[in-house]
């Protein structure tokens, strides 16, 4: 088992480093040359500005049972396909039940965009947030390690 991270904008890159490190799990931290992350114990993978770049890497490497910490649907949809275990920065755990109603408003968000309709604004991260992602990825390192 290995844990991969789309760290492109991902704010819990430190906490996914030192939970792996407690649980002595290989973890991949995967960026675009764009952002700056080091790390004497994650292995830092470095790819193109592109769109998409850092989805298509982790999508092929990952194997059953990784855990990827992505806060991308479509990513977590192509890693579900892979019987790999999504989660997002806030510790949603992406499923078979709950990736399809995720993926559909995506959809109807963007058509909103793109008619001006819909203004999303992002809101400042809540602490509770980390503490959440900290106990589910625990949980799925426990279940399945």
């Amino acid at each position: 088992m290995k844990i991969f991270v789309d760290a492109d904008g991902c704010p819990v890159v430190d906490l996914a480093i030192d939970i792996a490190k407690e649980y002595g799990l290989e973890i991949v931290v995967v960026k675009n040359y764009a952002h700056e992350i080091s790390d004497s114990y994650a292995e830092i993978v470095s790819v193109d500005i592109c769109r998409d770049s850092a989805d298509f890497y982790i999508v092929n490497k990952i194997e059953k049972k990784d855990i990827i910490i992505t806060q991308d649907y479509g990513l977590a949809a192509l890693c579900l396909s892979k019987e790999a275990f999504p989660i997002n920065q806030n510790g949603i755990i992406f499923s078979e039940n709950n990736i399809d109603g995720m993926l559909n408003r995506r959809h109807i968000h963007g058509k909103l965009r793109r008619q001006n309709k819909y203004y999303g604004k992002t809101k400042k991260r809540n602490p509770r947030a980390d503490e959440i992602f900290e106990t589910n990825l625990r949980k799925l390192i426990e279940n399945f390690f």
